[in-house]
């Protein structure tokens, strides 16, 4: 997210000092910007799983069904070739139930019942609920592909952690 400007919303978030004190802590922090199907796919892939184990999953993932960049890197597989997969071929993955996910994800992009571009420009109840569409997608999920793969400040990924920080430090809302 290197391109946004980030001066304005600092500011605004300044006004509360709690916000405050955390901008001061990290003042050079900016969000993850992905790509909306690599984001999609990898937050599917982070339920329940740890950064090792994710980040294993996403290059052996990549590795087998992306195309070669350079002698060890490879590009993120599209939507289109793992629509015409089938779960047997992603066990190599050790993906897991997320196997099941991936492909379902990626068979509701290429039919167009999930469209990834759309989300920036819906109004947020609508594109999550497109996103929750697909199977073992929930609010969670959603909200990540939406803030990280869409740029989507209004959205805001609730996770066991930020329910904590929330009640601790904001218990009024």
């Amino acid at each position: 997210d290197l391109d946004r400007d980030y001066t304005q919303l600092k500011q605004r978030l300044c006004k509360n000092p709690i916000l405050a004190q955390a901008i001061a802590y990290a003042p050079g922090i900016r969000l993850l910007r992905q790509e909306p199907w690599e984001a999609l796919c990898s937050f599917i892939i982070s339920q329940n799983n740890n950064v090792a184990r994710i980040k294993g999953i996403i290059d052996r993932l990549c590795r087998a069904f992306g195309m070669p960049l350079s002698a060890d890197l490879y590009s993120f597989p599209t939507s289109k070739t793992l629509a015409n997969l089938d779960v047997e071929a992603l066990a190599p993955l050790r993906a897991g139930f997320r196997a099941r996910y991936l492909l379902d994800a990626a068979r509701r992009v290429e039919s167009g019942a999930v469209d990834l571009e759309s989300l920036r420009t819906l109004p947020l109840q609508e594109a999550r609920e497109q996103l929750m569409q697909i199977v073992g997608v929930g609010q969670k999920v959603a909200d990540c592909v939406l803030l990280y793969g869409c740029g989507r400040l209004d959205c805001v990924p609730m996770d066991v952690w930020m329910r904590r920080t929330m009640a601790r430090f904001f218990p009024e809302g």
